[in-house]
């Protein structure tokens, strides 16, 4: 990893940080993306809707920005095709309304609050990530 890398990768961290903390002192609601993204299709007409897609928006502006200004970042290979990517997507979807909450929600917004529940759920999903490229690289997927 190069200087440049483990700079932006600090920044980044840091900007994370920051807004999760930020939206839980302004609106006392935990940056669960999932969350979020699921109550914004369930239930569109609820007052918070429109803030939840406004934190989405921003989640992929911030992505395309970055992309476009820092050279050498945001490129992405798939590893599989779009229908791997669809299967996965509605995997993590599921897996994440299972275990009430994704790794946003549970790895870095209950994590800093000392939430067995969230200490829980992050150990099970790094489990389940470090065992899913296991059993995929065994099988002979790169």
């Amino acid at each position: 990893m190069s200087e440049a890398q483990l700079l932006q990768a600090i920044a980044g961290g840091a900007l994370i940080g920051l807004s999760a903390g930020l939206l839980f002192i302004f609106n006392g609601r935990i940056a669960g993306v999932s969350g979020f993204f699921g109550d914004a299709l369930a239930n569109p007409k609820l007052p918070e809707t429109a803030a939840r897609v406004l934190f989405l928006v921003g989640l992929v502006a911030g992505y395309l920005l970055v992309r476009h200004f820092v050279a050498g970042t945001g490129g992405m290979q798939l590893q599989v095709g779009w229908g791997g990517m669809v299967l996965a997507g509605l995997l993590v979807g599921y897996g994440t309304r299972l275990g009430c909450g994704c790794t946003s929600g549970h790895g870095i917004c209950g994590i800093a609050r000392l939430s067995p529940r969230s200490l829980a759920a992050t150990a099970v999903f790094m489990a389940a990530g470090v065992g899913t490229v296991l059993l995929l690289r065994l099988a002979g997927w790169r």
